[in-house]
């Protein structure tokens, strides 16, 4: 009999997570408590962007013409628990207010609402970042006769549905054979095209997204520590990270310097890292990361004193502000602790004249910061400009024209906080080009 899935949680993960195992042949039911949300993904529209998921919830759900059927969503965890076999947990677990733990009521209240209805056999698969040592805890959750088994997810905003159908790995955290066995069957399409699997314990499976996300955020905050020695000291700090790249220990990747990283995953992932291990006894192991966190935050403020040394040393009151970008990342509409908002937002309120532009990002940037001002485009964005700030490296504005931008600004300065743009061709165009970390550039 062929396995149904279940996916508790439609947010970014859960909903990708829906439509990837409907495209995998599985009958899926998708649950959320959300009932705004629940009407958006029945009429076959997500609630975020993200390149082609749309397309592919579309392809699926129940009610569409043409499409397969093999979607549906609903409220009742009784529904769930009837209909699955496998039950993935997909929930937020967002940063705790005031703390750097993370807030696991989300979890918990997924699990205490799901496990009553639970038949024998069913086996609960938790996909959501958590601390380590939460799966030990929630499986004392489950009733008799059920399991749980845990699977972290690794998606990458911009790339979520391709990392989904075709994952770089698989983890498993499992008790028994039985549960390898059904998330084997599970993911019988990317493991037949060779995606590795690693199975193991519950500890370790809850430790690698955040072990990844804490070695991928020291390798971006190693790269901007460069930078202000770059600053300091008159080098390049583009040109160190390509020598040092040539290293295949090193790589180039998470090597361009700018104003650091936001988001929603690696900035709360790190804290909330750095508070389980100290509840373990093992905070000295990661002291370091509150460095990581620091670098990080640092080039924020380094970005704004660049536009204010542009403007001539003083202050903002009155001068104009164009900023290009408003999400954490390019292929994103997610503006969740941007470092491009964050600067722009600092900008204003220490009376810049700011004027954003974002290609998706918009709508979530004017509900974070209604006072900021906006505009449909990067043409209307400089308009008047006295400072152009590039935030964000959308391909959008690398493929802009400086001549043209040049025509409209007051001044033609631009400040690259991504490291991004080609700077010969923005000063053949006239413009005093500046990057992070590479003063004599």
């Amino acid at each position: 009999m062929a396995l149904k899935i279940t996916v508790i949680g439609t947010g970014y993960l859960g909903a990708t997570h829906a439509a990837a195992m409907a495209e995998l042949g599985f009958e899926v039911l998708g649950l959320d408590v959300v009932p705004e949300k629940i009407e958006m993904l029945t009429r076959g529209e997500v609630p975020m962007y993200e390149p082609g998921l749309e397309d592919l919830l579309r392809k699926h759900v129940a009610g569409i013409e043409g499409s397969s059927g093999r979607l549906r969503f609903t409220m009742d965890f009784k529904e769930v628990a009837e209909f699955g076999d496998v039950h993935f947990v997909c929930v937020n677990t967002p940063q705790r207010h005031g703390e750097y733990a993370c807030d696991m009521s989300y979890v918990d209240s997924a699990f205490g609402s799901l496990a009553p209805h639970l038949e024998p056999g069913a086996l609960v698969v938790g996909k959501s970042t958590v601390p380590v040592g939460s799966a030990a805890r929630l499986a004392a959750l489950l009733p008799e006769g059920t399991e749980l088994a845990w699977n972290p997810e690794f998606l990458r905003e911009g790339f979520a549905v391709n990392d989904t159908l075709h994952p770089d790995r698989i983890v498993v955290g499992v008790g028994s054979e039985r549960a390898e066995k059904l998330l084997r069957d599970v993911y019988a399409t990317p493991l037949a095209e060779g995606t590795p699997l690693v199975v193991t314990d519950f500890p370790t499976a809850e430790l690698v997204k955040t072990a990844a996300n804490s070695f991928l955020a020291t390798k971006i905050s190693f790269i901007n520590a460069m930078a202000e020695v770059c600053e300091a000291a008159g080098g390049d700090v583009a040109k160190l990270a390509e020598a040092i790249g040539y290293d295949d220990r090193i790589g180039h990747k998470f090597l361009r310097a700018g104003i650091g990283f936001g988001g929603g995953c690696l900035p709360k992932d790190i804290r909330a890292f750095m508070a389980r291990a100290g509840e373990l006894g093992a905070d000295q192991a990661l002291t370091f990361l509150r460095e990581i966190d620091s670098v990080n935050m640092r080039r924020r403020g380094a970005m704004v004193e660049m536009a204010r040394e542009a403007l001539g040393g003083g202050a903002f009151l009155g001068k104009r502000v164009a900023v290009l970008g408003a999400t954490f990342k390019p292929d994103s509409d997610d503006v969740r602790d941007s470092p491009a908002l964050n600067v722009a937002g600092q900008i204003h309120l220490q009376g810049g004249q700011v004027t954003v532009y974002d290609p998706k990002g918009m709508a979530n940037a004017r509900r974070l910061f209604p006072t900021l001002g906006y505009a449909d485009s990067a043409l209307d964005a400089v308009r008047g400009a006295d400072v152009v700030l590039h935030l964000t490296e959308w391909r959008e504005f690398r493929e802009l024209d400086p001549a043209e931008l040049g025509a409209a600004v007051s001044e033609r300065v631009i400040l690259d906080g991504r490291n991004a743009l080609d700077p010969a061709l923005w000063r053949d165009a006239g413009w005093t080009y500046r990057a992070m970390g590479r003063p004599s550039a």
